[in-house]
């Protein structure tokens, strides 16, 4: 029996030489004449183990890593097509603490499968959503999702239900399912992982929302920057459309239903839904007035579900195991799980799936291992540059909307990326009106103006010019950005300069004597 083997073809792999190490595995492989295969998957999101290769027994896959190229002719001579010992080996990969812990739906199947495959998504439970979502009414569907308490996992939290229900009763010749991958949050890599690793539960998932609402378009726009997520999640729709999935009947019995793929024009105000739609359309990326909302007219002047890849992929599973069994995990109103990342200055970087409610010091330190660097925590950053900062003693915050909302911040896509003691905030204050000014699509003058004025301010703080008023003129920018912008990117970007100010005064303490002695 053919033996296979995983190597990953995920991005973050392949930066360290994944590509590499499966064109070693190969060449070794057929010269000593092994049964074996070599399968591209995606990542299981261990970072600090990538390039981990996994390898398929009757007992379950074995992983070894971190390989590189020169490590595969040892491997070989060990046994690894039979699970072989070798300093290199990791055992079980389900075994695996940092795995073991987590409560992986969204991700159960990323890094275990052939991403383009249809029999291999099928083999470990695909489309079993789909098939359930075919023989109900779309009321019904949508009503599931409602009752499971999933909310958008884009940022705003949004209940996916109602969204779907506003679009399922518009009037309307043709409505669209519109995916936003445009992931541009710092640390953020869920929605790549899942596009090069799982590409088809995403696929499952809007298929399920073409047919709660009556939709026979889905279209979704990836980040410029993801190459390797638009060709893989490319083949992975020409392989559904191949068997049946997409197209004139979905799932071979349903309505039409088909997928066209966009690649994002590289502004990060893309990421904010109305945006993105007018670049969809071919446009210049501005923000658009709210009302009438996408729901009611939305791509093409359509009704549009807008939802990004998190909230999709979660749909097949809500389908296929029930409303009650996805809300049966979470806390308060943040029910299932969710996909967080850790990056920064982290030991363990990498993605984790968990339940709403782990804390967030018990994600950075029972996950990520605390720091890289071995100093204290000093900031952490949920959210995207939007997000605020939160100090050490916020650790104990539950990974929960509301949790984070009372403390003035946001959990955003559940991209937490960590500070040590030696970061200066007065510069990362700086940084995000710098940013903000930067991706300003300039529609609204609180978003344009305010974050250059504001960075400018900042600046006079840094050099120890009038302190006091100078940080008060920065508070009233920045409420007059949070009353005033058009989008949340004017919006939250007084989030990360006022949590700075808050916590870490003394970072912008910056009188004149002290500026001199530095």
């Amino acid at each position: 029996m053919t033996v296979r083997i995983h190597v990953p073809a995920d991005s973050a792999a392949a930066s360290v030489g994944a590509d590499q190490v499966a064109g070693r595995l190969a060449t070794e492989i057929a010269r000593a004449g092994l049964d074996a295969r070599i399968v591209r998957t995606g990542s299981r999101g261990l970072f600090w183990l990538e390039p981990m290769i996994e390898v398929e027994t009757a007992g379950g896959p074995i992983a070894y890593g971190p390989v590189a190229p020169a490590d595969i002719p040892g491997l070989l001579a060990a046994g690894l097509i039979d699970g072989g010992a070798h300093p290199l080996r990791l055992g079980p990969t389900d075994a695996i603490p940092y795995l073991a812990r987590q409560e992986r739906l969204t991700f159960a199947r990323c890094g275990a499968i052939d991403p383009v495959s249809v029999e291999d998504y099928r083999a470990r439970g695909g489309f079993k959503g789909l098939e359930r979502a075919l023989a109900m009414t779309p009321v019904a569907i949508v009503e599931e999702v409602t009752a499971s308490g999933l909310r958008g996992r884009g940022g705003a939290g949004f209940p996916t239900g109602i969204k779907w229900r506003t679009v399922l009763g518009a009037a309307g010749d043709q409505k669209h399912i519109v995916c936003n991958a445009d992931e541009g949050d710092s640390g953020t890599f869920a929605d790549r992982m899942l596009m090069e690793g799982d590409p088809m539960l995403l696929i499952e998932g809007m298929a399920i929302a073409g047919l709660a609402v009556g939709a026979t378009q889905g279209w979704i726009y990836i980040r410029s920057e993801y190459p390797r997520a638009v060709a893989t999640f490319t083949r992975a729709v020409e392989a559904c459309r191949r068997a049946g999935i997409l197209g004139a009947k979905v799932g071979g019995t349903g309505p039409a239903f088909d997928i066209t793929v966009r690649m994002g024009a590289g502004a990060y105000v893309c990421g904010e839904e109305t945006s993105l739609l007018e670049s969809l359309e071919g446009k210049r990326a501005l923000v658009r007035f709210k009302p009438p909302l996408p729901a009611l007219k939305g791509l093409f002047g359509k009704p549009t579900v807008i939802n990004n890849v998190l909230s999709f992929a979660a749909v097949p599973t809500i389908l296929a195991d029930g409303a009650k069994a996805y809300a049966d995990y979470g806390m308060g109103r943040s029910r299932g799980t969710l996909p967080f990342q850790l990056a920064g200055n982290i030991k363990f970087g990498g993605l984790v799936e968990k339940a709403f409610g782990l804390t967030l010091g018990e994600a950075i330190h029972d996950f990520g291992g605390g720091t890289r660097s071995g100093r204290p925590i000093r900031a952490v950053q949920v959210g995207g540059p939007l997000g605020a900062y939160f100090p050490a003693d916020y650790l104990d915050t539950p990974l929960d909307y509301e949790a984070f909302a009372a403390r003035k911040g946001m959990l955003g896509h559940g991209g937490i990326v960590v500070f040590d003691d030696s970061v200066d905030m007065a510069e990362q204050a700086r940084f995000a009106f710098e940013f903000c000014a930067k991706e300003s699509c300039g529609k609204c003058t609180p978003c344009r103006i305010g974050s250059t004025r504001g960075r400018e301010t900042i600046e006079k703080v840094i050099r120890g010019e009038a302190v006091e008023r100078n940080l008060s003129l920065v508070d009233d920018l920045c409420r007059t950005m949070t009353d005033a912008s058009l989008c949340a990117l004017g919006g939250l970007t007084p989030y990360p300069v006022l949590s700075a100010i808050e916590h870490f005064p003394e970072d912008f303490d910056r009188a004149p004597a002290r500026v001199a002695a530095e």
